[in-house]
């Protein structure tokens, strides 16, 4: 099915959107928050096999609901190759239907849940990954793209 376009403020002053990058395929991933633990283990997953990302033609292209002067801090810190997307009025996340009940410390919040998209170059969605575990997911990702 197709997947859901979108147009959002991305790092170095840009905005991205999914029409733009038709001819690419793109791995779009959602996490919860800037800067924590396993957030940033999953970017750098994905910022140490950029090399393999990129002989597959693949844009990467993470989502939360930071600002981008909290993205551009995290990008800069871990010396991410690709850009973040700020969806700070959760409309991208709601179209990707990753805002979900947590707990946290004893209360339910909304919050995005850990999900990432493959989509191929014509903005077909071809796989999708909920309730991600960080350890092992970039290989996954990596996997599946080799299976296009």
């Amino acid at each position: 099915m197709p997947a859901p376009n979108f147009e959002l403020p991305a790092t170095g002053g840009k905005k991205v959107s999914l029409s733009e990058l038709r001819g690419n395929k793109v791995v779009l991933y959602f996490y919860p928050k800037d800067n924590t633990p396993g957030c940033t283990r999953e970017g750098q997953g994905f910022r140490d096999h950029i090399a393999e990302f990129a002989a597959h033609n693949i844009v990467i292209l993470g989502v939360s609901r930071d600002g981008i002067r909290s993205h551009e801090g995290f990008k800069s810190k871990q010396c991410f190759p690709f850009d973040l997307l700020s969806d700070e009025d959760e409309v991208l996340c709601r179209q990707y239907n990753v805002i979900k009940e947590k707990s946290m410390y004893g209360r339910k919040v909304m919050g995005i849940e850990r999900s990432t998209f493959l989509i191929d170059e014509k903005g077909i969605l071809r796989k999708e990954w909920r309730k991600v575990k960080v350890d092992g997911h970039t290989a996954e990702v990596l996997d599946a793209i080799k299976s296009l």
